[in-house]
């Protein structure tokens, strides 16, 4: 499965941007997704989760109220709407995919099948 990354920018703090994961594999419903990113010397950590099924999601708490993980099947594409952006939220934002997974595990273990290449999100206080 290759997945890419995109929508990512410049923003100002208080505003939003919506990310785009595509994928080119036609099993993409199978797959629970997720958000990952990494801020410059910090670690990977996860963001949001949503379960293969679509019935589930999951969020890290600096995040929850703030970020919505969605997927369309059909277009082989998962979204993280981002609102009310921080400072802190500047990272590499990364996406990812893991075989029939519900919306917490890749937060829980960082077990994951398959990941994209980065979009790069910059938040100015």
């Amino acid at each position: 499965v290759q997945l890419q990354a995109s929508g990512g920018g410049l923003v100002q703090a208080g505003g939003s941007l919506r990310l785009s994961c595509a994928a080119s594999e036609g099993t993409f419903s199978t797959y629970g997704m997720a958000w990952f990113r990494q801020a410059p010397g910090k670690e990977r950590e996860f963001v949001a989760g949503i379960s293969w099924r679509g019935d589930g999601t999951y969020y890290r708490d600096s995040v929850k109220g703030r970020f919505t993980i969605s997927r369309d099947n059909a277009k082989n594409t998962i979204y993280l709407q981002m609102n009310n952006l921080k400072f802190e939220d500047t990272a590499d934002y990364y996406c990812a995919a893991r075989k029939f997974a519900p919306a917490y595990s890749m937060g829980v273990s960082q077990t994951v099948d398959y990941w994209g290449k980065g979009t790069q999100v910059t938040v100015s206080s």
